[in-house]
């Protein structure tokens, strides 16, 4: 079987309207969210951008679009380098299986419980630049359903930090990670 060369992603590109500042600085446990989404990308991947804000990819077509405009920005970019797919996860993400490539292989995959965590050969890009013109819904589910990715339920359940009430109950959790 040949390696396939993956490409993590942070979806950066939020306002954190409930989360009341920027949820990318918020800290956990000594360390700001997107380091450490980022730090869980580095991982497992051959390379780790952030999409959505400076510096990183820009959402593609435009700010704005939710994650699949991050994602969709990060799939071109993927691309123009040479990747065979990217491995996508929210700033909050932290704490994530160890294998989260093995777990979402073959990809296009997401996971059920948060499926703004996907793997996503760079070939969907097409179908996503597609979606994002429409004047239809624009989700993570509506596009793994274009796609025909699997739905999979991961062997950690991911934290999903939207509150600062959210971050008060994950720093129990993250302390040691």
């Amino acid at each position: 079987m040949i390696a396939q060369r993956i490409m993590g992603v942070v979806l950066a590109g939020g306002q954190s309207r409930r989360f009341g500042s920027d949820k990318a600085l918020a800290e956990l446990a000594g360390r700001p969210l997107m380091a450490r989404a980022v730090a869980s990308l580095e991982r497992q991947c051959d390379a780790v951008i952030v999409a959505g804000r400076e510096p990183g990819v820009a959402d593609r077509p435009q700010a704005g679009m939710g994650p699949l405009g991050g994602l969709n920005g990060a799939l071109h970019h993927a691309a123009a380098h040479g990747f065979d797919a990217v491995l996508a996860i929210p700033v909050d993400g932290f704490d994530l299986p160890a294998d989260l490539v093995g777990e979402l292989s073959p990809g296009p995959a997401y996971a059920i419980d948060a499926p703004v965590i996907g793997l996503w050969p760079v070939a969907v890009r097409a179908t996503l630049d597609a979606l994002l013109a429409e004047d239809t819904m624009h989700s993570m589910r509506a596009f793994a359903l274009r796609t025909g990715a699997r739905g999979v339920h991961l062997s950690r359940k991911p934290f999903n930090i939207n509150t600062p009430g959210d971050l008060i109950a994950a720093k129990d959790h993250a302390h040691g990670l």
